[in-house]
């Protein structure tokens, strides 16, 4: 028997009554999470801004993480072994970006926020599409999703010279060139001589 509508909107309002929805703790604030007490010279409000601006870009690292390994497991194709190798190579380094980013919110008094729910929500990267196989098709998907990740990291890097944290600036542009390093080994694959 396939349950009914009425059947199935029965079931999920009982079980949003057993059980309340989960929250997503980079729903709060930054100003609603704990600031930890630090010695940072930086000021406060600078301080939060930062941590905020950080968090966005640790999400996005860490989808981008998540696209590069989805290209490494399912390309196909004449140049797997290259691209194979070369996706495994983005979602490492890419994997050391998380790292430097969400040292430096913490660094800053903040929490760095790096659970599933909060990268599904709040990444800013276009979606991956997780159907496509060949080569040529991961090629495309995952240089746009470099192109922005690194428009993004850029913009960022700005925005916190801006606010006088020469030090984020410096990490956001180690990234930068990092991502934009990567975008020409993979754009490298679907462009055809002149």
């Amino acid at each position: 028997m396939v349950p009914t509508k009425s059947i199935l909107n029965e079931k999920k309002a009982m079980e949003s009554s057993v059980y309340p929805p989960k929250r997503d703790p980079s729903e709060k604030s930054v100003k609603e999470r704990v600031m930890y007490p630090t010695k940072n010279s930086l000021p406060e409000n600078t301080r939060v801004q930062v941590i905020t601006l950080l968090q966005g870009r640790l999400v996005d690292s860490i989808d981008l993480t998540l696209q590069a390994k989805q290209a490494h497991w399912n390309v196909k194709g004449p140049n797997f072994i290259a691209l194979h190798e070369l996706f495994d190579k983005v979602a490492e380094d890419a994997e050391t970006y998380v790292d430097l980013i969400a040292e430096r919110i913490v660094q800053l008094g903040g929490i760095a926020v790096g659970t599933l729910g909060p990268v599904d929500k709040r990444s800013n990267l276009p979606a991956y599409p997780v159907t496509i196989s060949s080569g040529k098709e991961h090629v495309a998907a995952l240089s746009h999703t470099l192109a922005y990740f690194g428009e993004s990291i850029r913009k960022s890097s700005a925005r916190a010279t801006e606010l006088n944290d020469a030090d984020t600036a410096d990490i956001l542009t180690q990234v930068s060139r990092a991502a934009d390093k990567y975008l020409w080994f993979v754009e490298a694959h679907n462009q055809v001589d002149h």
